[in-house]
């Protein structure tokens, strides 16, 4: 929004997106499939207004039974409503019972569509996520992501809820009564009451809508906290490291300190808002009972006349207690579910054209053509790259950090799309096939594994989906893992711990070999796929790998040199721009850039011996 914008203007786009979110929810409500769910909602609203009828009835059998019992009742309507005043109190009692038994009938009825819709569109929240570009994610926080999404989830089922069975149930049951009040009394009971919670209502809004703005703060402070708790707890070891605990736990502190004074002031402006909305109520009631009582002083009304009222009025006042909740709460569902709906309109950087064709890799050639690329416009990272992986070939990507060996890989997988230039693999332009899969046809080792927090088994398999243990086993064995897998305690069924914390930074990097190689890609991607390990480890995965790379086309992104001497072919980038290619011996023989990178590294590791 512009600095200059105006109060008005805000609220008026606040009331905008409100009815955007009720639109948008309003599908998963009344969907055209399955049908099962609008004969439920039909059915619900059905026993809803059952319920109403009987509750606005419910005082009429109250009344006639005080008459009854006073003496007051006509003959009648004694014979037509049973044996007389115990006849009318049991009538009574089944009448609250059956209001009662309907309401919960409903929420019964109507719990299986709210959970459905709850259901459907976390799924769809969380499936658009992962739709989203690597650039949205790295600049996104994952704790505020996830308490959008958590608070908009349960938005849902709370506005379906409450906007069918609590601001409708008791507009009707107003009206209901309002028509009671009319025919039974007269215009001025009509008039008090219509007063009353006018006021109410207005007072309601007005100090509901400044309680929003508070709960909003309040919110904020929540996601902040949250967010730097989550953030201190995934860089747990680097918290340790600096020995920060009580930095990060006074950084905590002060986001929730921020957290209480705006949540001091939503409790205080609740007391507010209960305390007026006390003596309003109280005010009508009393005013509509003086009425009542004079009336039957007057002999114009019986004693079960005053009841009625009394019952009536109290009938009001019931739901009219939670209408400031209920409104606070269906403004804060509209501005979670408004979060959440923004969150699944924001569009993929990176998406299928229409009817995109799936990728045939028949050969695994993979070229770049010009290719140009940077996060930043004003600072390009690739200045027209080309380069060519023949099928079967090994290629090897060196160079100073900077060079732009990753985004190559990134631009391989497709996380961006290049802004120059053509990459394409068996002569298909990336950028025309289908993102799953171009997926399915590379496997990535990257330079830093991570795993789920789950067992050794779950994330080896996260390769292929539906592999059995004996594939499962292969690929371990293959990655140089299956030994040390075997010896722990619970052997495949090993938690690893959070992002595989549980693991060294080499067996995690095997863990991730081996769920690359049973997924068995014609495209392999080694992004420092041995930078965890050490040299004797390193040297039984190369050998591993090298069997792996057997009839697939590999790109092999490298910082130590030793790891790539036996590359088909080297390309050295430098500043975004490759500077040489050719094989191990013919670029030392050149006496290039490659060269002084490899004279270098040879240097630092003799003295590091």
């Amino acid at each position: 929004m512009p600095p200059d914008t105006s109060a008005a203007d805000l609220a008026a786009a606040e009331r905008a997106s409100g009815w955007r979110t009720i639109r948008r929810v309003g599908p998963y409500l009344w969907p055209q499939e399955p049908s099962w769910v609008r004969r439920r909602v039909g059915l619900s609203l059905a026993l809803l207004l059952l319920a109403k009828l009987i509750a606005v009835a419910t005082p009429l059998f109250y009344k006639t039974a005080v008459d009854a019992l006073s003496g007051e009742a006509s003959a009648d309507a004694a014979w037509t409503l049973g044996a007389g005043a115990v006849g009318l109190t049991v009538a009574y009692g089944v009448a609250r019972l059956m209001n009662v038994g309907f309401q919960q009938l409903r929420d019964a009825v109507f719990a299986r569509v709210g959970q459905r819709a709850l259901r459907t569109v976390a799924r769809e929240t969380f499936t658009h996520i992962h739709r989203l570009s690597m650039r949205y994610h790295i600049t996104r926080k994952t704790g505020g992501l996830s308490r959008i999404i958590e608070r908009g989830v349960k938005g849902v089922d709370f506005l379906l809820r409450f906007m069918l069975f609590s601001v409708g149930p008791l507009i009707l049951e107003l009206v209901l009564i309002a028509i009671v009040l009319f025919f039974l009394f007269d215009v001025w009971y009509l008039a008090v009451v219509a007063v009353t919670i006018a006021l109410y209502v207005w007072f309601t809004f007005k100090v509901t809508e400044w309680r929003v703005k508070l709960r909003r703060e309040m919110n904020d402070q929540d996601t902040d906290a949250n967010q730097k708790a989550i953030d201190s707890l995934l860089n747990f070891e680097t918290v340790k490291y600096f020995g920060a605990e009580t930095r990060e736990a006074d950084r905590y502190d002060a986001a929730m300190a921020q957290y209480e004074r705006a949540a001091i002031r939503t409790a205080t402006s609740l007391a507010f808002l209960n305390f007026g909305q006390s003596v309003l109520i109280t005010g009508g009631l009393v005013i509509v009972m003086v009425m009542a009582a004079v009336g039957v002083q007057n002999g114009a009304l019986t004693v079960g006349d005053f009841v009625m009222v009394n019952a009536y009025m109290i009938q009001i006042t019931m739901p009219l207690n939670f209408l400031g909740t209920v409104y606070r709460e269906i403004r804060q569902s509209l501005v979670d579910m408004g979060q959440m709906f923004d969150l699944l309109d924001q569009p993929p950087e990176v998406a299928d054209k229409p009817g995109a064709p799936e990728l045939r890799v028949t050969k695994g050639e993979v070229r770049f053509d010009d290719v140009r690329f940077g996060y930043d416009p004003e600072r390009p990272i690739l200045r027209g790259v080309s380069l060519n992986v023949g099928a079967g070939e090994n290629v090897a990507l060196v160079g100073p950090s900077g060079s732009g060996k990753s985004t190559i890989g990134r631009l391989l997988f497709r996380f961006y799309d290049v802004q120059g230039g053509r990459l394409s693999i068996d002569g298909q332009d990336v950028r025309d096939v289908t993102q799953d899969s171009l997926h399915a046809a590379i496997g990535v080792v990257p330079q830093d594994t991570v795993l789920f927090n789950d067992t050794i088994r779950y994330n080896i398999a996260y390769g292929r989906e539906g592999a059995n243990q004996s594939e499962i086993e292969d690929a371990a064995r293959a990655a140089q893992i299956h030994d040390f897998i075997e010896g722990l305690p619970r052997g495949y069924d090993t938690m690893v711990g959070e992002r595989g914390l549980k693991l060294s930074g080499g067996e995690k990097q095997r863990v991730g070999i081996a769920r690359t190689l049973l997924k068995d890609p014609p495209i392999l991607l080694l992004d420092e796929a041995t930078s965890a390990l050490d040299t004797e480890t390193e040297a039984e995965i190369q050998g591993a790998l090298r069997l792996a790379a057997k009839g697939r086309s590999v790109i092999t992104i490298a910082h130590r040199l030793s790891t790539i001497s036996d590359a088909d072919r080297i390309v050295v980038l430098e500043a975004g721009e490759v500077v040489e290619q050719g094989t191990h011996e013919a670029l030392l023989a050149r006496q290039g850039r490659y060269a002084q990178l490899w004279h270098r590294q040879q240097a630092e590791e003799d003295d590091a011996a």
